[in-house]
């Protein structure tokens, strides 16, 4: 009889969590030896792409002995052994939860929602990403900590504010990660990093323990590297929580998908250089819609002069700086650990307005629920770019416009998925975005499983073999 060679450490790196799972199961790999290959890479490459701002190596390797017992003993969680990384603004009990802040930060003492479904369910959780100072930015550059680096290319951006956690995906420093998603800080990542993203229906994964950007807007957001995985990882986060005033409670389970394959209505933006979108951008885009033509069904284009991306970009930033003027209130105030400038400055502007201002940006709001309603009584699904450009240099100019086509997911409510559609002329990845009507998470989910198939145009995982 044969014996089966030993899986490579980079092949255990570049497999998807379901991969893992089946290997895990199967005893060709076990928890505690997944756990060194991770830390191993993390040692090794995080010095220079500056994912994670804190592991601690001692406490991975308790979690994965623990793992390692419970699979002798039979009695396992969905996630037993699956190294996990979490943004910085999440509590783990014990740790400083620094949200991309100055100063050592109070250790928290409670585990966040997430947190507490994950070690139920068996993850192994690595560490903290890097973040945007107050998770108030696309670029991951902290003033604090240092930039995060795009894998694809050191010294451009991994997105952001959740750019370390996706940036630690695609380079094979975790299995899957765990961020927040208020205007796009998900997606964006998801595209310039060439991974897969869900920002779920807001509500459905309970954001108790995460340091809140704007409530109105907050989403707890999945990274992966397949769109099966990110299936998994909703299935295990998602639930009620009584605890968390915006929890979703479901009359009935996560509904399978229902739509018909033939009769699906797919809707695009007209005009996508008129909204900001660059050439290189739009036309990777018609070239992944012409691959795609069979998968798209009825495809039609859906009218959005009514709404002004930008501006409601803008209005949902307004929300989020004002919110934050009382959430960082401790910190605004400690002398001995300022904050940047910038952080400061954004502040300030949200300081200088009336709350009819602020009213008006509230009433934005409104205007995308209805929007969402007229447009999902016509289409099953909304398709764009996910962002408007590709990954930029770190020391050049920051584009306005990053969130303009993943905002209008977090204004609405809705469910929004972005997925590898392929690469632009300088090599970098872009992302194709999938966005549903309210609770419409698994239909999407399924629909982009099929276009990532039918794409093919993931990258070679882990990004930097190190």
């Amino acid at each position: 009889m044969n014996s089966v060679p030993p899986i490579a450490d980079v092949d255990l790196r570049r497999a998807t969590l379901c991969q893992l799972l089946h290997w895990l199961a199967a005893g060709r790999v076990h928890s505690e030896a997944l756990a060194e290959v991770y830390l191993d890479a993390i040692e090794r490459i995080n010095p220079q792409l500056n994912a994670y701002v804190g592991v601690s190596p001692t406490l991975l390797r308790e979690q994965a002995r623990t793992a390692e017992h419970r699979r002798r003993d039979g009695v396992i969680g969905r996630l037993d052994g699956i190294p996990i990384a979490l943004k910085d603004n999440f509590d783990i009990a014990g740790w400083p939860t620094r949200a991309g802040l100055p100063g050592p930060g109070r250790p928290a003492e409670h585990d966040a929602h997430i947190v507490g479904r994950l070690r139920a369910s068996g993850a192994v959780l690595i560490g903290k990403t890097n973040m945007d100072e107050g998770a108030l930015g696309a670029v991951t550059n902290n003033p604090h900590v240092g930039p995060t680096h795009n894998p694809h290319r050191h010294g451009y951006t991994a997105g952001g504010s959740s750019g370390g956690a996706a940036a630690a995906v695609a380079a094979g420093l975790a299995v899957a990660a765990i961020g927040s998603d208020s205007l796009g800080s998900i997606r964006i990542p998801a595209s310039y990093c060439g991974v897969f993203a869900l920002k779920p229906t807001q509500g459905e994964i309970s954001v108790r323990g995460m340091i809140p950007a704007a409530r109105m807007l907050d989403t707890v957001g999945l990274l992966a590297r397949s769109v099966n995985d990110l299936t998994v990882l909703l299935q295990v986060l998602a639930g009620y929580d009584a605890d968390d005033p915006r929890s979703r409670r479901r009359r009935v389970a996560l509904a399978p998908p229902d739509w018909e394959p033939g009769k699906l209505r797919c809707g695009v933006l007209s005009n996508l250089p008129g909204l900001g979108v660059q050439p290189a951008v739009v036309d990777v885009f018609e070239a992944t819609l012409a691959k795609l033509d069979r998968e798209l069904g009825q495809r039609r284009t859906v009218d959005f002069e009514d709404w002004h991306f930008a501006r409601a970009r803008r209005a949902g930033l307004l929300l989020m700086e004002a919110e934050m003027l009382g959430t960082f209130a401790t910190q605004l105030a400690d002398a001995e650990h300022p904050v940047s400038p910038r952080f400061r400055q954004m502040l300030d502007y949200a300081a200088s307005k009336t709350a009819a201002d602020y009213a008006t940006a509230d009433r934005v709001l409104d205007a995308a629920a209805l929007k969402m309603r007229r447009l999902f009584a016509q289409i099953d699904v909304l398709v764009t770019p996910t962002t408007p450009q590709g990954a930029f240099p770190l020391d050049g100019p920051v584009p306005d416009s990053q969130a303009d086509l993943t905002s209008f997911a977090n204004l609405a409510g809705c469910p929004a998925v972005s997925i590898p559609m392929g690469t632009l002329p300088d090599g970098l990845p872009i992302g194709l975005q999938l966005v549903g009507a309210r609770g419409s998470d698994l239909r999407l989910l399924e629909l982009a499983e099929v276009w990532s198939a039918t794409l093919d145009a993931a990258p070679d995982y882990p990004v930097l073999v190190g």
